[in-house]
């Protein structure tokens, strides 16, 4: 993404003035400081820059407070899943695992969002600046803020710049990101979810696709003998980006790092490693997540002993769908097809423990099937 020009991130235009919503407050109602003090920098004594961050109870909250009731269980503000997803790995060790969250907290919380950071300005995480001159955006531009920070995968998969890879076909129909993550799922419930999967208001392929089980669906007999027996992207998601092995540290100077080996693009079917009512499905797309038994050892030895007690390769829904992919030309370009499906081939010798529950034994990929 493009980097705004140092005047362009702090550029209020007088158009703000004249928001019905907004125009009326002054600017300390919100940031703080003092405006009634001649000199400036007495005057900035106690601004803060993102007001509704970490609580905006007192700002956004005075004519918002419908959405920041819930503003702490938002996935995009608490990062629950990573904090959950490294407990369940950390050391039993409680001084061993006081150094591994207090790490996780250097490193895996500074690309949160915020109410500002997607209605005001551009997100931290990605230097910031006002969208456009502190008009409050009451949907977000998706690639000035959703794709800045969902950027590496997400945004190369549903743009089709992955070499070799269209773009998804709801691109190509020019849905942004807000026609199936609504506020509804962005804002958070009330509820504190381990994973993006749980969330009661995500989005599903069945919202808009309803019909694809009846008689008069195109393919009707396939989706209806596949139902809940594999998930929509099994047969309708293209290759996709991997991670592996992240490692955190500091430099001499005292700069947090990571580094990570070179991702790669595939394709793997898997063993759903989150079925449940919500999610039926046996098979399921897998994607490599970038986690290491060392992602720690900066800080500490040993910091994730634990770290079998769950897959590397966790289930995917890539942003790349397309009608008609390599896997769905018949039957067997898929039943019978081993290269598309998760062995232990396929899997580092260190990393097969943790991902027994999700690799396919041989006598377990599905046979080819008479056409």
């Amino acid at each position: 993404m493009t980097p705004l020009a140092p005047h362009e991130k702090v550029f209020v235009d007088s158009e703000f003035a004249e928001d019905e919503n907004h125009g009326t407050l002054g600017c300390e109602e919100c940031h703080g400081g003092d405006p009634t003090e001649p000199d400036w920098q007495k005057a900035h004594i106690g601004v803060v820059k993102d007001p509704s961050y970490p609580d905006p109870s007192f700002t956004c909250g005075l004519c918002h407070d419908d959405i920041t009731e819930h503003y702490q269980t938002s996935l995009h503000i608490s990062l629950t899943p990573f904090k959950k997803a490294i407990d369940k790995r950390a050391s039993d060790d409680k001084e061993v695992y006081t150094t591994v969250n207090e790490a996780r907290e250097a490193h895996c919380t500074s690309c949160h969002s915020s109410c500002g950071q997607c209605h005001v300005s551009r997100p931290d995480a990605v230097d910031g600046g006002l969208l456009e001159s502190h008009l409050f955006q009451r949907r977000p531009p998706m690639q000035t803020t959703c794709t800045a920070c969902h950027g590496s995968r997400i945004e190369k998969e549903y743009m089709g710049k992955n070499e070799g890879i269209p773009a998804d076909v709801h691109k190509k129909n020019y849905f942004k990101c807000t026609k199936c993550h609504t506020s509804y799922e962005m804002h958070g419930d009330g509820n504190e979810y381990a994973n993006r999967y749980e969330v009661e208001s995500a989005p599903t392929c069945l919202q808009c696709h309803e019909d694809i089980y009846t008689d008069a669906a195109e393919n009707a007999e396939q989706h209806r003998q596949h139902k809940d027996r594999l998930s929509c992207q099994v047969c309708h998601s293209m290759p996709y980006k991997n991670c592996t092995s992240c490692h955190f540290g500091k430099d001499k100077q005292g700069y947090k790092f990571y580094k990570t080996k070179p991702s790669f693009m595939t394709f793997k079917i898997g063993l759903n490693p989150l079925q449940s009512e919500r999610r039926p499905e046996k098979w399921v797309t897998l994607r490599h997540v970038p986690v290491d038994h060392d992602s720690f050892k900066f800080y500490v030895e040993n910091g994730l002993t634990n770290f079998d007690r769950a897959p590397t390769w966790k289930m995917a829904t890539p942003h790349n769908i397309q009608r008609k992919t390599p896997q769905n030309e018949s039957c067997n370009a898929c039943h019978g097809n081993e290269a598309l499906f998760l062995r232990e081939k396929d899997v580092e010798p260190k990393y097969l423990n943790a991902n027994k529950t999700v690799i396919v034994p041989a006598d377990r990929v599905p046979a080819k099937v008479e056409e």
